[in-house]
């Protein structure tokens, strides 16, 4: 490890553990305490039990399918494009000699050298790559819950109280969709991550802005006092 901090400043390893700090406390706050009741999330998976509610109820669930098929689909769409990222970052790698002549010739941006250039993109790598494995995981949790919306039996006398397979079939789906809202942020501070390569300061700013984004829509948006 120490050759690796040797090639950044003081202010470069400040912004890396501010830029944690603000990933992984947000995280824990959001998804880990009671704080998690008033967010965004927590409201729409009351509608997630509902969903399933309803779904027992009706014989015919051609709309429930084709619902479930559309969110499917959101979710690989960003498992793939998060594949191409990472290659993307990865060809990067192998023209960074380029990369850092060019970037050395805006006047706005840090100086670095290779090493610094280098592991600036491992870590855009590493973020994407937790990204990827949020979404291949929600993915997969999203084709069980797509199996049991073909499994789901009747609701009793054809009203859903108290299920246990309505409770299950739940749990499944709103653990798909916390893996895909984890990934979702993944790709909200690879972009303040974007700012590194300018400034370390600017950094800094970036990842405190990403989180005030995140607070804002998680907990403080209309949608959570409208549902």
């Amino acid at each position: 490890m120490e050759p690796l901090l040797a090639h950044l400043t003081l202010l470069d390893v400040i912004a890396v553990g501010w830029f944690m700090v603000c990933w992984i406390g947000y995280s824990v706050v959001a998804d880990f305490t009671p704080v998690h009741r008033f967010s965004a999330s927590y409201a729409m998976g009351r509608y997630r039990r509902e969903w399933m509610c309803r779904m027992v109820e009706r014989d015919i669930r051609i709309v429930d399918a084709q619902i479930h098929g559309n969110l499917l689909h959101g979710i690989g769409f960003f498992a793939t494009t998060t594949i191409l990222a990472v290659g993307g970052l990865l060809a990067l790698l192998g023209a960074t000699e380029r990369a850092v002549e060019v970037l050395a010739e805006l006047p706005f941006v840090q100086p670095a050298s290779r090493v610094t250039w280098e592991i600036k993109i491992l870590l855009l790598v590493l973020i994407f790559i937790y990204a990827f494995f949020k979404f291949a995981w929600a993915f997969r949790l999203a084709n069980w819950y797509a199996i049991m919306i073909g499994a789901a039996p009747l609701a009793r006398n054809g009203v859903c109280e108290d299920d246990q397979y309505v409770e299950r079939a739940t749990r499944i789906n709103q653990l798909s969709a916390a893996h895909f809202n984890r990934g979702i942020r993944a790709y909200f501070f690879a972009l303040a991550t974007l700012s590194w390569f300018i400034d370390a300061r600017v950094y800094i700013v970036a990842s405190g802005l990403v989180l005030l984004v995140l607070i804002n829509r998680e907990f403080r948006t209309r949608v959570v006092t409208s549902i």
